[in-house]
């Protein structure tokens, strides 16, 4: 598992709208914050650290952050901000530009600029259920991205899309980081943090029409990243071969395979397609909501539709057959009944 939850539930409630003030400071950057629901309030934040990049999934009261040029001259960690809504609605002021957010809607912001981020179209502090804001931040430190900040400022406080093309790859990557946190591990952060810089860099280049201002490394690991979440996206298909892959990216397949070799990881595309596939399936056997489904239904829903070769392969991958890895996850540890020594 990675990450680090942080809940207000967790703290007194008299002490619960610091502990949020202090944390945000921490995540982003320090900014004067208030809230109507400020007496009772509420948020959770889950904190994925992925080397250099932090990923913050969030569930918070309307709150607004304010950060002013003196807070700015005060402390600059100097990277770009990257907030994605998911649920609720925002507005803000940046570099000149006010906007407002809603679902699926992705903006870019600078550390080094203030800013105002205010609720948009909450319900009054007097209702009974007032509704959280949901959705992701991101923080990447400046240097890390490949485009030149004056094409970058172009983008800041604008409203971005982030339901199709690569706006849609960040977007359901930085979704999918919190909802398979539990399934990974330490050692994935700082391979994750790259994807997560290379997807960004993507989009950027999209948005801005600038990749000729990418190095060739750039493009090439852009576009292992395109492939890489293409694959994800088709692991279903029973027919996704890499012949199929190099022709849904329009690139030779010898081209596809040169790719895969200069990550230096040993896989080859259909090595590490089998991969996925084997990862997905053993997720869905050790969920106790799919106890019930047939081991051949899962190995199916992952395009596998052979069931030797499913057990096979997960045989070899893991060291024992699918059901005995269901059974295994599905099989609480013994307790210890204590004896000498135990405290």
């Amino acid at each position: 598992m990675i990450g680090t939850a942080f809940r207000t539930a967790d703290v007194p409630v008299a002490d619960r709208f610091e502990y949020w003030r202090q944390l945000m400071d921490r995540t982003i950057a320090p900014s004067d914050i208030s809230s109507d629901y400020a007496a009772d309030f509420r948020a959770e934040q889950r904190l994925l650290e992925l080397g250099p990049v932090r990923v913050w999934p969030v569930r918070v009261l309307p709150t607004r952050y304010r950060r002013n040029a003196r807070l700015v001259r005060q402390s600059d960690p100097e990277e770009y901000h990257l907030s994605l809504v998911l649920g609720g609605g925002l507005g803000f002021d940046h570099v000149g530009r006010s906007e407002t957010y809603g679902p699926q809607d992705l903006w870019l912001s600078d550390s080094s600029r203030p800013y105002v981020v205010e609720p948009h179209g909450a319900q009054s502090s007097a209702s009974p259920a007032p509704p959280l804001v949901t959705g992701v931040g991101l923080e990447i430190p400046k240097s890390l991205l490949p485009l030149p900040y004056a094409r970058v400022r172009h983008l800041l406080a604008r409203r971005l899309s982030g339901r199709q093309g690569p706006g849609a790859l960040l977007t359901g990557f930085l979704t999918g980081l919190d909802q398979q946190s539990a399934f990974l591990q330490p050692s994935d952060a700082p391979r994750l943090g790259m994807v997560v810089v290379d997807l960004l860099t993507a989009w950027l280049a999209h948005e801005l029409e600038a990749e000729a201002d990418l190095t060739p490394e750039a493009h090439r690991r852009i576009t292992v990243t395109r492939i890489r979440a293409f694959i994800r996206d088709h692991l279903h298909d029973p027919e996704l071969r890499p012949p199929v892959v190099a022709a849904a990216h329009h690139i030779s397949l010898s081209y596809l395979h040169r790719l895969f070799q200069d990550e230096g990881t040993g896989e080859t595309v259909a090595s590490w397609i089998r991969g996925q596939r084997l990862a997905g399936a053993r997720r869905d056997l050790a969920n106790p909501a799919l106890l019930a489904t047939p081991v051949h239904v899962i190995a199916a829903r992952w395009g596998i539709t052979r069931a030797s070769d499913f057990t096979r392969a997960f045989r070899t991958a893991y060291g024992m057959s699918p059901t005995e890895y269901r059974f295994q996850a599905a099989t609480p540890p013994e307790e210890d009944e204590g004896g000498e020594g135990d405290e």
